[in-house]
């Protein structure tokens, strides 16, 4: 009978209880069987197989560790003999022409014009069942089929997480319509203040003109009274010249004044505006996709671009790379010990400058970034904030170990110390660590996640591998190649793409999903590509982004 090996994913259904002891099943009692005597044809439990051994001296029942010699389960039989459709007929024949098993019912009502229905009993007689090679097929497929079960779960919680952070989009996006109407009705605002002033200014300087004439017009009919009489032909020419002139210039006034109109001001709203807003469908576009993690980018077309700045000491040595979801850039340089911010035209618009060396860098939210600093004296990971094209700096987490990759998974920070992988919290509270090699000095140096959360790939520098892990931290694959020699950094796209730059070997590799296969060598010597150290994709300019060893140039591939 065959042995049916025992899968860590799969430990059997409950429809295969245990064996029965078969005198105390027949006392109306469940105790489960230890024995079973091929003479007796039955079962005994610890208790009963005493008895057994006083009866029937000669017999020689098989304990459990014998269990291969124990005959199938009732219960086992009866799951594999009875037909699917008429559940109390047993299966006796085959139809060759259907390749369907069926009863004696089956083959009556629909096997019966088919040429080739045989008995199982005859059957058996010609044809070898491998039921160990089917278990295996069987286990794998269970295997397969766990780790798409898996895969299924951590989908639903990425597109979670993904409705979640575009819930943050759409409330950004209202901030920022209710800026631009602040906006314009702070331009309206100034507009009507801007007109009020101008009527209050022309109405007080005509009423500031209005009493200068009048003033002038009684000091003039005051000083002809008192002239009247007299005898002074000049002074009565010149007074008279005066009042001419003044009575020209308010009869002008009262013309043009004579009509006493309020001036009022009116708000015109544009309706053009409401009408706009009140046909639209919705504040943006919701759409979905399904990204596949394999599909292999291709090369467009690159151009080079320098991120060296007037205050660096040496090249650049780009260790690391990474692309926030407004588009801006932020490139790790360690030589020269700064975190450097460049804009979507790659030029550095502001950078921080570290006490010891910066190794890499992840994302935690929009706004702000987790980096690994590390030397002799400092092991941290130092958390910036983008504000405003400025890096401002916030806490730190103080380790008890090197740090040199860092990855994050919503609340979970992966951190690499050359030869391990740990798991903490944002919080910094240690997890627990998940991985380690001892085997050389970097067999944990880098690592990424992969969007669901449930993989996890580290770089073996020192033996020129990429490992794909579980959550657990229980290794899934191992991949190398040729093209990987000198392997120093690994990147996840959104899409799940996987990236791992060949510094030795001077290549970017595509590795599928599992990390068991290369799928293609995206960029090579003759690209450009010399020593790479960092590789990042810009989902933003679909553009797959190169740090290289002591260059101050980083290469940007446009890719499909």
């Amino acid at each position: 009978m065959a042995t049916f090996p025992q899968s860590n994913l799969y430990k059997g259904s409950d429809m295969f209880q245990d064996f029965l002891c078969s005198t105390c099943e027949d006392n109306k009692l469940d105790k489960t069987a230890d024995f079973y005597c091929e003479s007796c044809m039955k079962f005994y439990c610890r208790n009963c197989i005493n008895m057994h051994h006083l009866l029937f001296t000669k017999h020689s029942p098989f304990g459990r560790g014998d269990m291969k010699k124990w005959p199938v389960a009732k219960k086992v039989e009866d799951f594999v003999l009875k037909c699917d459709v008429h559940k109390e007929e047993n299966l006796k024949m085959l139809c060759d022409d259907h390749n369907d098993l069926c009863c004696t019912k089956c083959a009556f009502l629909k096997h019966r014009h088919c040429r080739k229905v045989n008995f199982i009993s005859e059957l058996v007689k010609s044809r070898n069942t491998d039921l160990q090679k089917l278990s295996l097929s069987i286990l794998t497929i269970l295997e397969e089929m766990k780790e798409l079960q898996g895969n299924q779960e951590a989908s639903i919680r990425y597109v979670q997480s993904s409705y979640d952070e575009q819930l943050l989009t759409i409330q950004e996006t209202r901030q920022k319509i209710i800026a631009a109407f602040n906006k314009i009705e702070q331009k309206t605002l100034k507009e009507m203040k801007d007109t009020l002033t101008k009527l209050q200014a022309a109405s007080k300087s005509d009423g500031d003109k209005c009493i200068r004439l009048w003033d002038e017009l009684q000091q003039l009919r005051d000083a002809i009274q008192d002239i009247g009489d007299k005898s002074n032909q000049e002074l009565s020419f010149i007074a008279a010249k005066k009042c001419e002139d003044i009575i020209q210039q308010s009869e002008t006034f009262l013309e043009k004044n004579s009509l006493q109109f309020k001036v009022s001001i009116t708000f015109q709203p544009n309706s053009g505006i409401v009408h706009y807003l009140s046909n639209l469908s919705g504040l943006g576009r919701i759409e979905h996709s399904a990204q596949n993690p394999n599909k292999v980018l291709t090369l467009q077309g690159k151009s080079v671009q320098n991120v060296r700045i007037s205050r660096d000491s040496t090249s650049c040595h780009i260790t690391a790379i990474c692309v926030l979801p407004d588009g801006q850039v932020l490139v790790a340089d360690m030589d020269n010990k700064k975190i450097k911010l460049v804009d979507e035209q790659y030029q550095v618009v502001s950078h921080w400058s570290v006490t010891a060396y910066p190794k890499d860098i992840c994302q935690i939210t929009p706004s702000e970034v987790a980096v690994t600093v590390d030397d002799t004296n400092t092991n941290e990971v130092q958390f910036i904030t983008v504000n405003k094209r400025q890096l401002v700096t916030g806490r730190k987490l103080q380790l008890q170990h090197t740090c040199n990759g860092i990855a994050c998974h919503q609340e979970d920070l992966y951190i690499t110390s050359d030869t391990a992988l740990y798991k903490y919290k944002l919080s910094g509270k240690l997890v627990r660590k998940m991985y380690k090699d001892t085997s050389g000095n970097y067999t944990v140096s880098r690592c990424a996640v992969n969007p669901t959360g449930e993989k996890l790939y580290i770089i073996n520098f020192s033996h020129g591998k990429l490992l794909t892990l579980a959550s657990n931290g229980s290794v899934l694959a191992t991949f190398s190649d040729p093209a990987l020699e000198g392997p120093r950094c690994v990147h996840v796209t959104p899409a799940g793409q996987v990236l791992v730059c060949g510094g030795g070997s001077s290549t970017i590799l595509q590795v599928d999903i599992r990390g068991r296969r290369k799928l293609a060598s995206l960029a090579s010597r003759k690209d450009g590509v010399v020593s790479p150290w960092s590789v990042c994709y810009n989902r933003h300019t679909a553009s797959m982004i190169v740090g290289l060893y002591e260059n101050s140039n980083i290469l940007v591939f446009k890719v499909q």
